[in-house]
């Protein structure tokens, strides 16, 4: 049996990232650059207002208060858009408003709420906007300068820079095309529930929990659907999967009299490079490539699926999309229980962490952690790690957990 660690460098060693194709800009939202993008334009293009209110010298206006102020002409006004016509000279000033050019001779911008707000002659009643509020030409870009670079994932911040300097397309690692199916004789699929309302059939939730895993870690799922305990039905599925990037089963590698996937996958031409893990749950976990293809079986319990997916088929993913970082990293818990495990295995346990008042993270078990519970999933927002050596942990003590949702650093309150 493999350590957890030596499982994962294993799998994700071998993987590079796909290749490359050319997107529509919105299209690229969450994917990862793969050409750098550089600018053909300065951003700013001019210097410009910070501020709507009154671009001007700040020696005219050294000392202005409420009790002195300082009258101005108004030379004109400048929205955005527009551009000056005239150059400030002492006495005067411009009316503008955010983003619009600044004219020729000013240094400074006072804002509207320090002023009179006049048309042709303006009272400035506060000198605290002395030389700020001005935008100066090329602070956010130079032309020819290289925006983005390769590998760099793509969010909202990244489509925003792209748009300015033009990119309405852009280069990308494809996304992988993940295939999987689970199996056995007792499963059947949603069109089949009366079956399981009759207590004769279960419904495969890993079929759907598994295309919801792909999508969310921005693969494309291919559900190659349920296999019956049959060796020429996993053929048949098995072949489906051609052309496909990775292929994920769950199910049907342990050592039972039915469970004929690995001999199946052998006579295809799998070289296995991994075969079990010392942990809980997930165990039964395999890898290897099928004619150079990555395949990842997974245990086929509904907790143990989700969990070995997040460990193992997700840095998998990652790291096809041109991802660098893949995997989760620990954050430091305390424990709100005493937790008890038994088998000397690294375990991962479904926890509900919580940010405390002091702005640290405390953790509780979500309930009994038998791997077919998966209701238990849907209130875990992390797992706790429990190192193979540590038979127990009290109350108090500090810990590691992988947050696996957003909700494990939310609070219903805000706070700074």
């Amino acid at each position: 049996m493999h350590a957890v660690e030596d499982a994962v460098q294993r799998i994700v060693s071998g993987i590079a990232p796909l290749s490359v194709e050319r997107v529509a800009l919105l299209d690229a939202l969450g994917r990862v650059l793969a050409t750098p993008v550089a600018s053909p334009l300065t951003l700013p293009a001019w210097d410009n207002s910070a501020m709507d209110g009154y671009a001007l010298r700040a020696a005219d206006v050294e000392g202005a208060s409420e009790g002195a102020p300082v009258t101005l002409a108004v030379l004109e006004t400048v929205a955005a858009g527009a551009f000056p016509t005239r150059e400030v000279v002492a006495g005067s000033c411009t009316r503008i408003m955010t983003g619009a050019p600044l004219p020729k001779g000013v240094d400074t911008v006072i804002r509207l709420e320090d002023t009179d707000g006049g048309l042709e002659r303006v009272a400035i009643r506060n000198d605290r906007d002395s030389r700020r509020n001005v935008r100066f030409r090329g602070e956010d870009i130079h032309a020819g300068t290289v925006v983005l670079q390769r590998g760099q994932p793509i969010g909202a911040a990244q489509i925003g820079v792209l748009a300015s300097v033009g990119a309405s397309s852009v280069d990308v690692y494809r996304q992988p095309r993940v295939a999987f199916f689970g199996s056995g004789d007792e499963i059947v699929d949603l069109d089949r529930f009366t079956e399981a309302l009759d207590g004769k059939k279960i419904v495969t939730s890993n079929s759907y929990t598994l295309h919801a895993l792909v999508r969310a870690t921005g693969g494309i799922p291919v559900n190659l659907g349920v296999a019956r305990d049959d060796p020429d039905d996993l053929r048949q599925r098995i072949a489906s999967a051609q052309g496909c990037d990775l292929l994920v089963t769950s199910a049907g590698i342990s050592a039972g009299e039915f469970d004929y996937l690995r001999p199946v996958l052998a006579e295809a031409g799998l070289t296995m490079d991994v075969w079990r893990v010392r942990m809980r749950p997930g165990a039964p976990l395999g890898f290897g490539r099928l004619r150079g293809m990555p395949w990842i079986g997974l245990p086929g319990n509904p907790v143990s699926t989700m969990v070995t997916f997040d460990l193992f088929v997700r840095p998998v993913i990652r790291r096809m999309l041109g991802h660098t970082r893949l995997f989760r990293q620990p954050v430091t818990v305390t424990l709100e229980e005493p937790v008890t495990i038994g088998a000397r295995l690294t375990h991962f346990l479904r926890a509900i962490v919580t940010v405390r008042e002091d702005h640290s993270l405390s953790a509780r078990l979500t309930g009994p952690q038998g791997s077919g519970i998966l209701t238990s999933m849907t209130a875990a927002n992390a797992l706790l790690i429990v190192p193979e050596e540590r038979k127990r942990m009290e109350a108090g003590e500090t810990v590691h957990a992988f947050l696996i949702s957003d909700d494990a650093q939310l609070a219903e309150d805000f706070a700074l």
